[in-house]
């Protein structure tokens, strides 16, 4: 495995729970001023929806790292088309340089103009997407351009001058709350009590874990989230293949080795879904919304390499100039239960009716 770097050896400590880390408790002042500042800045900017504006609804997360929202995203904006809904996405665009914001997404913008996340959106779904860090300014460039009746914000729970009509708080799983800290001695954005605020708490978790999980001493009604694996698309040719062990194993070759990188909020969780099907997997973790040259990923030149669909977007100029015909992205679905669907539909059918 390749070395971790600063930022993934700081979360690996937020998340083992351990709180006696000599720099984390160091830290603890700043974290208790950070935690005043962010329950100070939503009381003060917290902004109530305009009735002429179309519903907005708020898909972020509370700690720091990749909790699976964008998977989310592509399921409701699927799920709203299918009842007749007219969806559009805003986002932040992390990492993107584009020529001008508000920028429109489509899927053959350039992944350095609008960041990773919103072009992997703009692939899967056909519906409006423009980015600002201003989530207003892009919902204004939204609704001016486009006849959407409901719009998804990928992120932006911590943006309060956006006024929403729904929040979902996604969660992961596996890690919870960390060590329960904001800021800098946590992966905390915000205190963990805001998650009671929000309408729906959704937990990408295993099936082995409870649907009502107790996270720091809450038990939080929450609705449970699978990503389960869809298929697998060749970066060279475009080719598709299904996800089972034969393939993936037929990918692998004779050594059963797979090379694996993956620029997510949390990595071990891509690298344990390979290794569940038998393969033996040398995973080089990356930080979220990591950019990828010839340079760091060399090693994986002329050998059989997976990633994310996320990681994908990002790496398919190169897979295609550097002829790496053995280059695959897993792309995976977000599952929810019928009963979430039933209450987030219903609270629509509420919000229009009022």
């Amino acid at each position: 495995m390749a070395k971790a770097s600063l930022a993934q050896r700081i979360s690996e400590a937020w998340y083992q729970d351990s709180g006696d880390d000599g720099l984390l408790k160091l830290l603890r002042p700043l974290s208790k001023l950070f935690t005043h500042i962010a329950k100070k800045r939503r009381l003060k900017d917290s902004r109530e929806p305009n009735s002429n504006r179309p519903i907005v609804v708020v898909v972020g997360n509370i700690a720091v790292g990749g909790t699976g929202k964008t998977p989310l995203i592509i399921a409701l904006v699927e799920k709203l088309r299918e009842q007749g809904y007219k969806p559009g996405v805003i986002s932040r665009g992390y990492g993107s340089k584009a020529p001008a914001y508000p920028y429109e997404v489509s899927a053959s913008s350039p992944v350095e103009h609008c960041g990773d996340e919103p072009l992997l959106i703009a692939n899967l779904c056909d519906c409006p997407l423009v980015i600002d860090a201003d989530r207003n300014q892009a919902l204004q460039q939204i609704q001016q351009d486009h006849d959407v009746d409901i719009v998804l914000s990928d992120d932006g729970l911590q943006h309060y001058r956006l006024a929403r009509h729904i929040e979902m708080a996604v969660l992961d799983g596996s890690r919870g709350l960390g060590n329960g800290w904001c800021l800098p001695a946590g992966p905390l954005r915000e205190p963990a009590e805001r998650l009671v605020e929000v309408d729906f708490r959704i937990i990408n978790e295993s099936p082995k874990q409870s649907l009502h999980s107790t996270l720091k001493g809450m038990t939080l009604e929450s609705h449970k989230m699978a990503l389960a694996p869809m298929g697998l698309r060749n970066l060279h040719s475009g080719e598709q293949r299904q996800c089972n062990t034969q393939e993936l194993q037929a990918i692998a070759g004779k050594t059963n080795t797979v090379q694996a990188i993956a620029g997510i909020g949390n990595p071990a969780r891509f690298f344990d879904s390979l290794k569940s099907y038998g393969l033996t997997v040398e995973a080089h973790p990356f930080d979220d919304h990591q950019q990828y040259s010839e340079q760091n990923l060399s090693f994986a030149f002329n050998k059989p390499l997976l990633m994310t669909a996320k990681d994908g977007v990002k790496c398919h100029t190169l897979a295609q100039q550097a002829a790496c015909k053995d280059w695959w992205q897993l792309e995976v679905q977000a599952q929810l239960a019928e009963e979430f669907w039933s209450a987030f539909l219903a609270r629509l059918e509420q919000l229009k009716a009022s």
